[in-house]
């Protein structure tokens, strides 16, 4: 097979989605969506189902790397879980109908509104025991992630960890490899979804996919060495850069 510069964009995709994974406990879909429709040129729609797929090696990967650590705390990953799965098949049923304009502009809203929410200072000290409540709540954390998940063609981790930390008072990198923990399943039905949908090109989530999973050890590695504020600066930065390039294509492509 021969390797073209449309397959070695998806290499490059898939290198720097799989470091942010490791490094930023996301499943790594926030740059994989604009990456495929930027330099690879794919369809807006097309990118978010294929993101999502390409998600499930990456963050298979990042999990490794946390849960060697002890950065999994499995309980609030198993109730997460449970909304996000639910979630992800809501969010993949409204891919099909949204169109391709408000499915950008919704992307990069929700990337401001992380990359802000970033900039807040927030400190885990350490869960409670979970409570019928907190479960609850728990739950429907999850319900939120998993329909972004699906319909953005994200992991979730972008309101999981936050949520996490400032709701549940988890620490930071507890928080990240929780997150990816519950990514995992989110995504693999939020593929399944949008695989039926036809809204998944397999051969490029596997390129993107396969790409990543190395560099996303390397970057749950080096999470443990950044300190929070640090880490989320740098995250912010970059999600507000990609969140200006997408609304500029649009408003390009409308003139």
């Amino acid at each position: 097979m021969k390797w073209d510069r449309h397959r070695w964009t998806l290499v490059a995709v898939g290198l720097i989605a799989g470091f942010l994974s490791g490094i930023f406990g996301v499943g790594g879909g926030i740059l994989v969506v604009p990456g495929l429709t930027i330099f690879a040129r794919m369809d807006q729609r097309l990118a978010h189902g294929t993101s999502l797929a390409a998600i499930v090696p990456i963050s298979l990967a990042s999990l490794i790397t946390y849960w060697g650590h002890g950065h999994v705390d499995w309980p609030v990953a198993l109730w997460l879980s449970c909304g996000a799965v639910v979630g992800s098949i809501i969010g993949a049923r409204f891919l099909a109908v949204v169109s391709k304009r408000n499915l950008a502009l919704i992307f990069a809203s929700v990337l401001v509104i992380s990359a802000i929410r970033l900039f807040i200072t927030t400190n885990g000290d350490g869960r409670q025991d979970l409570h019928p409540s907190t479960i609850v709540g728990l739950i429907t954390i999850g319900l939120v992630a998993g329909a972004l998940a699906g319909l953005l063609g994200v992991g979730g981790g972008v309101v999981l960890v936050p949520a996490m930390i400032v709701l549940f008072g988890i620490a930071s990198v507890i928080a990240k490899g929780t997150s990816i923990a519950v990514i995992v399943p989110t995504a693999i039905m939020g593929t399944i979804r949008n695989r039926s949908a036809t809204n998944v090109d397999l051969s490029a989530a596997t390129i993107v996919g396969c790409a990543g999973i190395l560099s996303a050890i390397g970057g749950g590695l080096l999470s443990s060495l950044l300190t929070e504020s640090a880490s989320n600066v740098l995250f912010a930065t970059l999600l507000v850069a990609v969140a200006l390039r997408i609304v500029f294509q649009q408003l390009r492509s409308a003139s």
